[in-house]
């Protein structure tokens, strides 16, 4: 007789296990390793948050990429791995078996939850980060005691109950905890509600950021100053920023902002939507990159005679 699609021994086990919660986790001191992903998965999409948080207190791996099993992010397993996460912190020593050091949460991993379980996790194209990858880059510069990796789009309503838990959870552990995000997009969000979330963010993990508000310029000269702490982006996006009618003070404002280049020594893509307030003084911010740029795009603006007059690291971008 046939079976279709017959359960692998590792979906059995972790089924088998998971039926005495209590068995379960007295049990993970001297589970095979190659189960902890199963088994997790199983407690994940059973909601068994007892198990959840023990799983993480013991997970054998550096990295658990939690981001790749939530196409909806769901706040009470979130709640149970980081109750696990705040016993670990507790500890002076860290379990004998436990090497987790990075949560992430963005939509990547699902390499990692495919290969170990056999399961058919379907893997996003723009998700090409795995633990792997995550490991190289603590290797390379380690940053805190514990990693919190996540993708942060701020637009109105965008403070759910999962992030709002979140951030309220890493604010309060700021000491031990590094909330690193590689791609910020702004998309008209309160003013005061950004500079609460950057506070908490390693600004010098930005690779990516996107700025899409309905500002006036005193509003992106008061962002100025965070602007130049996101010291290694890439990419860097503006857009629809007002100027409505120019002031002597403007011009302070523009100094604060064009000076801030300075400090973005990886800049590589640059894209100004509708700036305004740089005509006349296009080359005065181009003149404060430390590095050529691989792209500059400039959109729905005029220019001005003084502003075609580029510095040789970018002439041959608008040529």
């Amino acid at each position: 007789m046939s079976v279709q699609n017959p359960l692998r021994v590792q979906n059995l086990a972790g089924k088998s296990l998971l039926t005495d919660e209590a068995l379960a986790i007295s049990a993970l001191e001297y589970l095979p390793i190659e189960l902890f992903p199963q088994l997790f998965m199983e407690a994940f999409c059973g909601r068994h948050r007892k198990t959840l948080k023990a799983l993480v207190q013991a997970w054998p791996f550096v990295c658990l990429p939690l981001g790749g099993l939530m196409q909806t992010p769901h706040l009470g397993t979130l709640q149970a791995v980081l109750d696990g996460l705040d016993v670990l912190l507790a500890q002076k020593d860290q379990p004998r078996r436990c090497k987790l050091c990075v949560l992430d949460l963005r939509n990547s991993g699902q390499d990692f939850w495919r290969v170990w379980s056999g399961s058919k996790i379907p893997v996003s194209s723009s998700s090409s980060m795995v633990p792997g990858a995550v490991d190289s880059l603590r290797a390379e510069k380690p940053l805190a005691p514990f990693e919190v990796f996540i993708e942060l789009h701020l637009k109105e309503k965008s403070m759910d109950g999962f992030l709002t838990y979140l951030l309220e959870w890493v604010e309060e552990r700021k000491a031990s905890i590094h909330l690193c995000c590689k791609r910020l997009r702004i998309l008209s969000f309160p003013t005061e509600n950004i500079m609460r979330v950057l506070s908490m963010v390693r600004l010098d993990c930005i690779q990516e950021l996107h700025v899409n508000c309905t500002w006036y310029l005193p509003t992106l000269a008061m962002f100025a100053p965070l602007l130049g702490q996101i010291s290694k982006v890439q990419r860097l996006l503006i857009s629809h920023i007002h100027l409505p009618a120019p002031t002597e003070q403007d011009k302070q404002h523009i100094v604060k902002i064009t000076s801030q280049f300075l400090r973005m020594h990886h800049l590589q893509y640059l894209h100004l939507e509708s700036p305004f307030y740089l005509e006349g003084c296009l080359d005065q911010m181009l003149r404060c990159l430390m590095t050529p740029l691989d792209t500059l795009t400039i959109t729905r603006c005029l220019l001005t005679d003084s502003d075609l007059t580029i510095c040789p690291k970018v002439r041959k971008l608008v040529s």
